[in-house]
């Protein structure tokens, strides 16, 4: 269980009805002491101290803490105190503080079933001698010590390949198999790498991963990862595939971290119907991209001297299942690939899909906890939550951001109000946000800021004509 706890009186009240060994705290700063965390983690408490401190008498400070924190289960806790005064935050509270679920019914019902479904899927989705199992691994990264990656084991399904000419209908159907795609769970994974083995677990999901530290450094490139499945031997032999792991030339000079999700690709995601009924009609072949975007990523990857070979990161709250036609369709464009880190997805959480913050949160701290000495450029669009997420971020990471780049997607007054004083919150920390319209107006600042070389602007304002100038997708049921 989840808590967000703001006062004093919120966190004894807590302490008396909860086990605090098996919960997670996300604490205001100055709760508590130092020797108090010390001893609540050694209890087996998971406590995380806010980077900045939460009025409880201010909603809004409170729903984005919400969104900083919520976890994937939907499971939170808030505590709604008497209000007070931000300068009183680190002072006991002794007004009564009680806890009110945030999680809708609809939801909590549907956590509850899907746990009751799993104790009774569980043997049918686990491993069998002679079953037929597809390993599907995703691009991992890296640095010269360690490594991560992540992948599914499911049944052997055939995706049928899709081509330019397939219809509405034959979109939807293949949509729809990778979307009911039947996981195996509790299956040995072994992963053979630098004369080491490693072993991990399918979970619920089919999802298993790896993060291995490595006993001799590591050379920039792509490395390959030996990965068995022993639990399956349909023909004598155990299941065997390779996965790759990208680590960043020593040349590069800062990295990208970008959303997918109407900043990459167009899916309309603040009109959830809209975007559903896009992401039935279409493939790779038919989705298209912003304009510009592949030849401002292949501008950023270069950097400004041509030859830096900049790592790119992709975080999105799409589905895992959607992994293989995401890579396509950036092959296809001509957008420079990278690791793709992208959400787990059940019943419970399509229930809850706009609750997307504490993913991206998340993937964005994995990828820096792998690289402590660069800095990002993050890039994302003004329709959701890019521009509070990736100024959390800096908030959380000081000099970790070198720039941030928002699509305006969001013409909306009420929003350009709150992305202006966003703007005006992260220019203090001496990092830029800049709202964007279109992908040429970024590369123009890039390269004002030496981030690419100004030769490349041309090819961006070519890779936008050529993208004004394509036919529209193919959309028809």
């Amino acid at each position: 269980m989840l808590f967000l706890v703001l006062t004093r009186a919120g966190f004894d009240d807590i302490a008396r009805r909860v086990d605090l060994g098996r919960a997670s705290l996300y604490l205001n700063p100055g709760l508590l002491s130092e020797q108090d965390i010390a001893r609540l983690r050694e209890s087996g408490a998971a406590v995380h101290v806010m980077a900045t401190p939460v009025n409880p008498a201010k909603p809004q400070e409170v729903q984005q803490a919400l969104l900083l924190t919520r976890n994937e289960l939907g499971s939170v806790w808030v505590e709604h105190g008497a209000p007070v005064s931000s300068t009183a935050l680190d002072k006991v509270q002794r007004a009564e503080a009680p806890l009110v679920s945030t999680t809708p019914l609809r939801q909590r019902l549907a956590r509850t079933a899907g746990v009751l479904a799993t104790g009774v899927l569980r043997r049918l989705r686990a491993p069998e001698s002679g079953r037929a199992l597809m390993a599907v691994p995703y691009l991992g990264f890296g640095n010269a010590h360690r490594i991560w990656l992540k992948g599914r084991l499911l049944d052997d399904v055939a995706f049928r390949e899709q081509n330019v000419a397939d219809s509405g209908w034959a979109n939807l159907v293949a949509l729809y198999q990778r979307l009911e795609s039947d996981e195996v769970a509790d299956a040995r994974v072994l992963a053979h790498f630098g004369g080491r083995t490693h072993e991990a677990r399918t979970d619920d999901g089919g999802y298993f991963s790896f993060d291995i530290a490595l006993d001799t450094p590591l050379a920039g490139g792509r490395h390959r990862v030996e990965l068995e499945f022993p639990d399956n031997r349909p023909g004598g032999d155990a299941l065997r595939t390779v996965a790759e792991v990208v680590v960043p030339a020593p040349t590069a000079r800062f990295g990208i971290i970008s959303d997918i999700d109407d900043t990459v690709l167009w899916t309309n995601v603040t009109n959830k119907l809209n975007m559903a009924l896009m992401l039935a009609r279409t493939n790779h072949h038919t989705r298209k991209p912003f304009k510009g975007v592949a030849g401002f990523y292949r501008a950023l990857r270069d950097g400004a001297s041509g030859t830096e070979d900049n790592p790119l990161f992709y975080v999105s709250s799409s589905p895992w299942h959607l992994y293989g036609p995401l890579v396509d369709f950036l092959k296809l464009q001509g957008i420079p690939l990278g690791p793709l880190l992208l959400r787990e997805l059940s019943v419970r959480q399509m229930l809850k899909i706009t609750e997307h913050g504490s993913h991206k949160l998340a993937q964005i701290e994995r990828i820096l906890d792998f690289y402590p000495d660069m800095q990002f450029v993050l890039i994302g669009d003004s329709g959701e939550q890019d521009p509070e997420i990736y100024t959390e971020v800096v908030r959380r990471h000081p000099g970790a951001v070198k720039m941030i780049y928002i699509r305006n997607v969001n013409p909306d007054p009420s929003r350009i109000d709150a992305l202006d004083r966003l703007i005006e919150e992260v220019s203090a920390t001496g990092t830029q946000l800049v709202l964007s319209p279109d992908s040429v107006f970024a590369a123009s600042h890039a390269a004002a800021e030496g981030l690419i070389a100004v030769d490349r602007l041309s090819s961006v304002r070519s890779d936008k004509r050529d993208d004004e100038h394509a036919a529209p997708p193919k959309t028809g049921l």
